[in-house]
This record gives structure tokens, C-alpha cells and sequence, in this order.
């Protein structure tokens, strides 16, 4: 399991992510674009996901993702329970959502320095 903190480190490293309290809830964006958030109770973490692999994601580990709401549907976002992740695939994930709105020149600039261990 992980914490809103070992997120809050690990989104300290990427470029151009600023964490948000916005209506009690800690959110992670870059510019206007949310990429991760949690539900108040921090038992929940919302993130960034591709909209057409989503369905097959929540069907393959029901125990681990859920749908997001109704009213965010339209989006690329998915839901994880936080105590079904290890903070591993914590970092995966983030990282990905990260990676899905940051511009493709910032992405491949943090590609390269994690491949050479900075």
C-alpha cells in the first residue's frame, strides 16, 4: 500500500506537476490538466487512463479499479483502490498519467534522463 505522500514525493520529480488542494481533495496537475487525484478520504486515486482500455482494465481486476463516476466518463481517467497497489505500481501509474498531458517534448526529455539514471 502507499500513501498521498509517497505520491506527493514521486510527483515531485516530474516536470511541470504541481499538487492542488481543491474541495478537500489532493489533486496533481500539469497546467490545468489533472492528471491524479484522490478522494477525501484518500482511499481512492483517481488517474489519468486511456478512455478505450479502461473497461478492460476494471474487468480484468474489479478488486482493484473502478469506473469513475457518470459525470467523468468522458474522460481518460479510471479509479484505483489504494490499498489494492503497491507503491510500485503507484509510480507506474502516475507516471503514465503524467506522461498522457505533458507536452510529448517534455515527456521524452524525462524518458531520456530516467534511462540514464538521473
Amino acid at each position: 500500500m502507499f500513501t498521498v505522500d509517497d505520491v506527493r514525493q514521486f510527483a515531485r520529480t516530474l516536470p511541470r506537476s504541481s499538487e492542488h488542494l481543491i474541495r478537500d481533495r489532493v489533486k496533481f496537475r500539469v497546467g490545468k490538466i489533472v492528471y491524479v487525484a484522490f478522494s477525501r478520504d484518500e482511499t481512492l486515486m483517481g488517474f489519468g487512463f486511456p478512455k478505450e482500455e479502461r473497461a478492460a482494465l476494471v474487468a480484468a481486476e474489479p478488486d482493484r479499479f473502478v469506473l469513475p463516476r457518470e459525470s467523468d466518463l468522458r474522460f481518460n481517467w479510471v479509479v484505483a483502490r489504494v490499498d489494492a497497489l503497491d507503491p510500485a505500481e503507484m509510480r507506474e501509474l502516475v507516471l503514465e498519467a503524467w506522461r498522457m498531458c505533458v507536452p510529448k517534448k517534455v515527456r521524452l526529455e524525462q524518458q531520456a534522463q530516467a534511462l540514464h539514471g538521473r
